[in-house]
């Protein structure tokens, strides 16, 4: 039998011309184009640039952030735009994009709040253009998911410590606007902490929250629903998030304590509802109950609920001292008076996509903090955010289907990483894809929808 291997050898030279690698990463320009974003990072990061400069410091944080959306990790890695000049125009040299850098986390606050205003403004243009397809276009309620996740160091960085997970590194307090479950998410707010930084602090859930508030167009911020795990289920987050000024709502878990499994005991039987499966379905062996009249809860922000869910253990899962008469309990607080409990349990359920946004976001250079210094760090991750919003922004403007769900990996492997030939033709400058490749009609028509809407 013969063998079906490559028998051939093949000879390999560096003298193609015209060839493009990476030539999906068009997208990310015309995203920038459409929503703003390259156009506000140059006016708001204006004050950095040196009277001599030739580059200017917005198109330089915009491409590093195109080239942590394509799958770089570290600030060198902006080298797979800089010898592709004819689609990412000049980039600049490593020494440069380092200066700028120190530049900017040596200005901590107001660098970062330049960036941040931009991006707010990109969001602004970019739901506005997504129509139906962006958070509460429906006049639903806009869901903001804060969780907290663990950044391991691998040397010596200011502020890396020991985790709770027995890990050194950084643990960074995140909030993602969930997309539901047609899109994807994008970041609103990634705020870097110690390592020993704890998951239930509630000023760092108030930070989190605030920023991701202020990143929202502003006639969406009362129309917000915060969703958070058991950590954000304190007096003091609740308080903030319900005061007079902010009128937020919200759904965050509760740890079951003392007076929560006694109320779970007076629970009768008729009081235990099926829960929902995720397809909205009943699902066998797991119900909710209500237990508000249950409880004291003095000094709660009024109106607070407290929604219970009880469950078998699946096939080999460990029983817990908690798990009461072979069933396991969860509990979750929310100021929705209306709806059934099973579909408000769901809805809290659900919050588990961040922990998809999170993986992603570290697919996209969260996964290791490439610099020595904390400022410095927060930069990258406010760079890391810009990566992951030109990624969410080009699946909610140009892509359909079940590709605004792809995550990074699929979005490179498919749309990004593709080869192209360029060409120059009365003036006009041509992108030729491979004919075979089997999503190259997925690009172009990307692209087109795109180019066809006007400049942000």
């Amino acid at each position: 039998m013969k063998s079906s291997a490559r028998s051939i050898r093949v000879a390999v030279s560096a003298d193609g011309r015209g060839l493009v690698s990476q030539a999906g990463a068009v997208l990310l320009w015309e995203t920038l184009r459409v929503t703003g974003l390259g156009r506000g990072l140059s006016a708001a990061l204006q004050p950095w640039r040196g009277p001599q400069a030739v580059h200017d410091p917005g198109k330089i944080v915009a491409d590093l952030a195109a080239a942590l959306a394509l799958g770089g990790d570290c600030l060198a890695d902006i080298a797979v735009l800089r010898e592709q000049p004819g689609l990412a125009g000049p980039v600049a040299s490593d020494p440069v994009v380092s200066r700028l850098v120190r530049s900017l986390a040596g200005d901590g606050p107001r660098a970062l709040a330049a960036i941040r205003a931009a991006r707010a403004a990109a969001r602004e243009r970019a739901w506005a253009l997504g129509e139906d397809a962006a958070p509460g276009a429906d006049g639903s309620l806009v869901t903001v998911d804060l969780d907290a996740t663990i950044v391991i160091a691998h040397s010596e960085k200011e502020q890396a410590a020991p985790t709770w997970k027995k890990t050194f590194g950084h643990h960074p307090m995140t909030a993602w606007a969930d997309h539901g479950e047609a899109g994807n998410g994008e970041p609103l707010a990634l705020v870097l902490r110690a390592g020993n930084a704890g998951s239930n602090t509630a000023a760092d859930h108030i930070e989190a929250a605030r920023l991701a508030v202020a990143q929202l167009p502003a006639q969406l911020r009362r129309k917000v629903l915060v969703r958070a795990d058991s950590g954000g289920g304190t007096h003091e987050f609740l308080t903030w998030l319900t005061a007079k000024s902010r009128r937020l709502h919200y759904s965050v878990g509760m740890t079951v304590t003392e007076a929560i499994a006694e109320a779970i005991g007076k629970v009768p039987a008729s009081a235990w509802t099926p829960a929902y499966n995720g397809d909205g379905q009943a699902r066998g062996g797991a119900w909710v109950a209500d237990i508000t009249g249950l409880l004291d809860l003095g000094g709660w922000p009024a109106g607070m609920r407290v929604i219970v869910r009880k469950e078998r253990p699946h096939p080999g899962a460990q029983l817990r001292f908690t798990d009461i008469d072979g069933h396991r309990f969860t509990a979750f607080a929310t100021d929705t008076k209306k709806g059934q409990l099973a579909d408000l349990e769901l809805r809290h359920r659900r919050r588990a996509r961040c922990e998809d946004r999170i993986r992603n976001a570290k697919d996209c250079g969260l996964r290791n903090l490439p610099l020595k210094g904390f400022a410095q760090n927060q930069l990258w991750c406010e760079i890391v955010a810009l990566a992951c919003e030109l990624l969410a922004w080009t699946q909610m403007l140009a892509l359909t289907g079940t590709a605004r769900r792809w995550e990074p990996k699929r979005l490179r492997l498919r749309l990004l990483s593709v080869a192209g030939r360029l060409a120059r033709s009365a003036r006009r400058l041509r992108l030729r894809l491979a004919q075979t490749w089997p999503w190259a009609a997925d690009v172009i028509t990307a692209i087109t929808r795109l180019q066809a809407l006007p400049s942000g």
